[in-house]
């Protein structure tokens, strides 16, 4: 390993030298400009940059879903705040952990990775993390297609004359939905940076449009006594067998940054700003958005009979003008979290499987293709189907590579990094032929321990709390695995490489 020095401190961030710099570009198989270590200009987001991001991402038809799904699974109005609450703030704290290492070094997520995969094994995490995003992005756009079939069957009647049946759905919601891809795709190939002045006003206009369903929600249902005062339906081992998913569902929702936040947060100026405005304002918008999304839920049981937790569904029951413009506002907010938070990250894995020959726009055209695959009308059938199988599932998957990733960076390596060996082909990153064997058995610990609790009755639990479990089994695995090991560095290296600017 060298000794000369290859990267900056500067307060709380690190950046590579000029030198190992103009080294590390040379290497293509591993660098792009989307790849590399963050600037220390580009470190420039103060902390109400990560506020305005999580109220953006929170404000979202997705997070409305959640809430209502639980209310519709049998969960009174508070116990489903708390069940969203508790999630909330469990993987907020996973969150922050992963936060520190993108602050502090610059680097995205799927160079992260290679801390904890290898080089090449990176590819694992990466794509797994942009199958969820995918998926995602299906839901957003079955979610927006449904708002344009609502707008297109009620001002143009002949639109009804697709009526002929699909996999159990009119033609025309599949026209839509097809429309609504197209568009989702085209904006997403132009990057992140398409959708800015779109984002800017599609979390304030879902939070208003949001109030106004809930007034006519407390109006309709004869105020908030008779609309929040419907008693839940499940108790005994019977709540606790629905809340524990719930909440572990609402852990699974935002699972997916608690990897790639590193793709955010490299961008932050300190560590500070990151850690407050991702702490004070990520719990606190879900739970209040999940209030509202559980009430107008709870309305719809006295107004209608029945629960409907799809705002789609909800909408389509108003006079036309309000379809309309209720159905663009669903419609903005599915485009702008789409092209906001669900391309970056299989974006950015599909670059960085082959950098020379895949861009952000490739990548975003895969993305759109693998979010097909994923069949979203499927998961949106039913509120089991959202929370139990969707959410739970990959939450579990997911939580693996959480652990593994945070046992790496604050146990193993004590946050200790050689920022220039990241973008080595054979550096000390590399394993065995770019591959951390250890971690690929950590993270299969993780998956059998909840495993365990789907075959075994008496364990259930470990099912139902898939992501604690995997996430924790994942943690010691690796933790125990990887003691010793070469490739985390010393303190007294680490000062070796390490210059103060």
């Amino acid at each position: 390993m060298q000794t000369t020095a290859t990267q900056v401190r500067v307060g709380d961030v690190i950046v590579l030298t000029d030198a190992a710099h103009k080294e590390a570009e040379q290497n293509h198989s591993m660098w792009n400009e989307d790849l590399r270590p963050c600037t220390l200009a580009e470190h420039s987001w103060p902390g109400s940059k990560f506020a305005s991001l999580w109220i953006g991402m929170c404000l979202c038809i997705p997070t409305y879903t959640l809430a209502g799904s639980m209310i519709s699974l049998g969960l009174n109005w508070w116990e489903a705040v708390l069940a969203i609450f508790v999630g909330s703030v469990v993987v907020l704290s996973a969150i922050l952990l992963v936060s520190h290492a993108g602050t502090k070094y610059g680097i995205p997520y799927p160079v992260f990775a290679r801390l904890w995969f290898g080089t090449r094994g990176a590819h694992v995490p990466a794509l797994a993390r942009a199958l969820i995003a995918a998926g995602w992005f299906g839901i957003n756009s079955w979610f927006g297609g449904q708002a344009l079939d609502a707008i297109l069957t009620t001002v143009l009647p002949a639109w009804r004359a697709f009526g002929t049946v699909w996999g159990g759905y009119p033609q025309h919601l599949w026209f839509a939905f097809a429309i609504f891809w197209l568009i989702n795709v085209a904006i997403a190939m132009r990057g992140p940076q398409a959708i800015g002045r779109l984002a800017q006003i599609a979390a304030p206009t879902v939070a208003i449009a949001a109030i106004a369903l809930l007034v006519w929600a407390v109006h309709s249902a004869g105020g908030f006594g008779p609309m929040l005062a419907a008693p839940a339906k499940v108790h005994g081992g019977q709540f606790w067998a629905t809340f524990l998913p719930s909440a572990v569902g609402v852990i699974g929702f935002w699972a997916t940054l608690a990897l790639n936040i590193p793709d955010y947060t490299r961008y932050a100026k300190t560590q500070r700003g990151q850690l407050l405005g991702q702490a004070l304002s990520m719990p606190l918008t879900m739970a209040l958005f999940s209030f509202l999304g559980i009430a107008v839920t709870s309305a719809t049981v006295i107004i209608f009979g029945r629960a409907i937790w799809n705002p789609v569904d909800l909408i389509e029951k108003f006079p036309v003008a309000v379809i309309v413009i209720a159905g663009i506002i669903v419609i903005l907010s599915s485009v702008t979290i789409n092209v906001g938070a669900n391309v970056m990250a299989p974006a950015r894995a599909f670059e960085n499987l082959w950098p020379r020959v895949i861009n952000f726009a490739i990548g975003a055209v895969l993305t759109g293709l693998l979010s097909l695959a994923m069949q979203p009308w499927r998961v949106l059938e039913t509120s089991q189907n959202y929370v139990f199988l969707w959410l739970g599932t990959y939450g579990l998957m997911l939580g693996a590579f959480d652990g593994i990733a945070i046992a790496d960076y604050w146990l193993v390596r004590k946050r200790r990094l050689d920022l220039a060996q990241l973008y080595k082909p054979s550096g000390i990153y590399a394993y065995a032929r770019g591959f951390n064997l250890r971690a690929v058995g950590a993270l299969l610990v993780g998956w059998g321990i909840a495993l365990i609790g789907y075959f075994l009755a008496p364990v259930h639990f470990l099912w139902n709390g898939g992501w604690v479990f995997s996430l924790l089994g994942g943690l010691i695995a690796y933790w125990l695995l990887m003691r010793g090991d070469r490739s985390a560095i010393t303190e007294e290296q680490f000062d070796a490489i390490t210059t103060e600017a």
